[in-house]
């Protein structure tokens, strides 16, 4: 199948039960040289038919920590990265027409991932009559460092360039560039939930879904002590473009873990405490004020939305000494009332200090700030829908980035096997059917099969192997975080 774009003609290849997939097309200039640290460009144009048939290299990132997944990127590999792939459905070997749009944005702490993975395969979700678009952006000191000499935020630039690249040119692979749903978890739904509030993605999309979105958004100070940490560990060079420029991106990422070291070790001297070195910086320029105080004022209203968490989050990062740790110091890391682990433990009686602590870390990074956005949008006028993953049968439970291989039905992924514990259970796909069929559903009509989330009601989707919707299943915790100084 050929398409022509606005750069010039791609060809793709047909992918299993009449799907066509078209991979690896730019949608900006390669970020390298002296557009490493700049904004965006257009693409070159192409002549003749360009084949879209293998995915580009993966934006510079490090190597996963542990040894169990495989590297996405090495020294070497091609800067042509910022591209686009597109699953679309076909209708009598031609590309249908009209079509809702998915556009994805991938996770991974803001610096790792790409979208080549196989956990973002786009074939079963484009099965249910929607295209898929899955993107690459810069990840890392790239994409979100604080430089006195160049734009905050390339990471998400690059999000606006793709999604630019889906308005002027997923007509023709079938798609409606009037409607687009946009959705991204972890680092991805934090990215979203910035464009949610940002003047320059207005327009962009029409719905959203975040999936688990992480509490780092720092400001400019914040951001460039940040910077200065890592610029210090690279032997003092001054945090600025011109000064990295020579730098290779593997020095950089070999050292960006200081500042999550600096963090830990006196999380009071800092605004915000984190597990990760970067976020979307709050630079007055592409957006400006937390997300969720941002949707409280209507940022957003005419975006339809769905927010959603896992139940056992961070039981993908608890190591034993997390786990061990005392509750009550866990609640103070986390900025809470000193009652707050008398209040969790009223509330699940029971609860061992390993299950507390993990609540507690989780309602810290990810479910906290989702149901602030999800009470902000709702309570600003916005259609809003919530929902909560507590099915997990592996050693991990409903852990942090379940929700993907569910969502994209990919259980075979390496990454997924990490977090299922193996194979699948058998219960595994009929609920994987649910969660495409909501999302597919969401992105064509704004209906994702369950009621809004409405501050008088709080209707909740609990998403297990018989998903029944429930008035506030969560009220502890968001009694308890509505009391923390960053809502």
């Amino acid at each position: 199948m050929i398409v022509a774009t606005d750069r010039g003609a791609v060809r793709g290849e047909r992918a299993a039960d009449g799907v066509a997939v078209f991979r690896g097309i730019p949608y900006a200039a390669p970020p390298e040289g002296a557009l490493r640290f700049r904004a965006p460009e257009p693409p070159a144009r192409w002549g003749g038919v360009r084949d879209a048939l293998r995915f580009s290299a993966s934006a510079p990132q490090p190597p996963y920590p542990g040894g169990h997944l495989p590297r996405k990127w090495a020294p070497g590999d091609s800067a042509d990265f910022l591209t686009v792939n597109v699953w679309t459905p076909e209708v009598s070997g031609a590309a249908a027409s009209g079509l809702p749009v998915m556009v994805w944005i991938h996770g991974g702490a803001y610096r790792r991932g790409g979208a080549s993975m196989g956990l973002y395969d786009g074939t079963r979700l484009a099965r249910e009559g929607v295209v898929v678009v899955t993107c690459n952006y810069r990840l890392g000191f790239e994409g979100f460092g604080w430089l006195a000499d160049a734009p905050a935020n390339r990471g998400l630039l690059d999000q606006l360039a793709a999604l630019r690249w889906v308005r002027e040119n997923i007509a023709g692979f079938g798609g409606d560039p009037g409607d687009v749903t946009v959705f991204g978890e972890s680092a991805g739904a934090g990215c979203l939930a910035a464009l949610l509030v940002a003047p320059a993605a207005r327009g962009l999309f029409r719905r959203a879904i975040l999936q688990s979105l992480p509490d780092f958004y720092p400001g400019e100070d914040q951001a460039r002590r940040i910077a200065e940490l890592i610029t210090a560990e690279l032997g003092g060079v001054p945090a600025t473009a011109e000064a990295l420029a020579a730098v290779p991106a593997e020095e950089i990422h070999r050292v960006d873990d200081a500042p999550v070291a600096a963090m830990s070790r006196d999380p009071d001297a800092w605004e915000t405490p984190t597990i990760a070195p970067y976020g979307p910086v709050r630079d007055g320029s592409l957006f400006d004020a937390l997300p969720w105080r941002a949707l409280r004022t209507g940022a957003a209203r005419d975006v339809e939305t769905v927010f959603g968490f896992n139940r056992d989050e961070y039981t993908l990062f608890a190591d034993d000494a997390a786990l061990g740790a005392d509750p009550a110091r866990t609640a103070r890391y986390a900025r809470l009332p000193e009652d707050a682990p008398a209040a969790y433990r009223a509330g699940e009686p029971g609860l061992t200090d390993a299950g507390l602590n993990v609540r507690i870390m989780s309602d810290l990074i990810f479910r906290a700030p989702t149901l602030w956005c999800a009470e902000a949008h709702a309570t600003a006028g916005g259609r809003t829908h919530l929902y909560e993953l507590t099915w997990g049968r592996g050693p991990l439970g409903a852990c942090h980035a379940l929700d993907v291989p569910l969502v994209f039905g990919t259980p075979d992924d390496p990454f997924a096997r990490l977090l299922l514990g193996g194979s699948p259970p058998p219960d595994f796909e009929p609920l994987s059917a649910r969660l495409r069929a909501a999302w597919t559903s969401f992105a064509a009509t704004g209906d994702p099969g369950w009621p809004p989330y409405r501050p008088e009601d709080r209707l909740t989707r609990v998403w297990d192997t018989e998903p029944p919707v429930t008035p506030d299943p969560e009220a502890v915790s968001r009694l308890l975080w509505e009391r923390h100084p960053r809502r």
